[in-house]
């Protein structure tokens, strides 16, 4: 059965380079409020030419709306390439850490938690454990609602990051 007009939202991971200058994040992060683009997470770093950054953007939308977010990203002077890192061809990771209530009588559980998801202690105090982990979404989640019960202190993310599978390059 065909449903006409039927409208698909997807999350979308755009890799980006960019010009290694001052101000380009201001002016992409500037280009998504104007237009009322939401982005779901962020990351940027230098990539293996210190010129060169990689912005790795995370927006929820349908096909349209990634199409003129990236005609638009493809406008901005310093944006050097723009690539959909799509699932299957590429891999995606994201870092968190969180603070967990740790009483003496929770720790050997979160630590079989910890072990099971190759996750690492990096920070223990008398009443706290803070935990390193590295994953895609799914695995994360799972991780946060298995230790939710303890009590989480605190939770940070670093967002999404993302390459090409194979000898796929941005730059090809």
């Amino acid at each position: 059965m065909f449903c006409k007009g039927v409208i698909h939202i997807n999350k979308h991971v755009l890799s980006v380079l960019v010009e290694n200058h001052f101000g380009v994040l201001s002016r992409i992060a500037g280009l998504f409020s104007r237009r009322g683009y939401n982005i779901d997470s962020l990351s940027v770093g230098i990539t293996e030419n210190p010129n060169i950054s990689r912005m790795t953007i995370t927006v929820t939308g349908d096909d349209y709306i990634l199409e003129q977010i990236t005609k638009q990203l493809n406008k901005v002077i310093d944006v050097i390439k723009v690539v959909e890192l799509k699932p299957g061809q590429s891999v995606h990771r994201d870092l968190v850490l969180i603070k967990i209530k740790a009483g003496a009588g929770d720790r050997t559980a979160i630590n079989e938690a910890v072990n099971i998801f190759r996750a690492n202690i990096v920070d223990i105090s008398t009443e706290t454990l803070t935990v390193e982990l590295t994953g895609d979404e799914g695995k994360i989640s799972a991780f946060v609602d298995i230790v939710k019960p303890y009590g989480i202190m605190e939770l940070v993310r670093t967002g999404f990051t993302g390459i090409q599978r194979g000898k796929s390059k941005i730059t090809d």
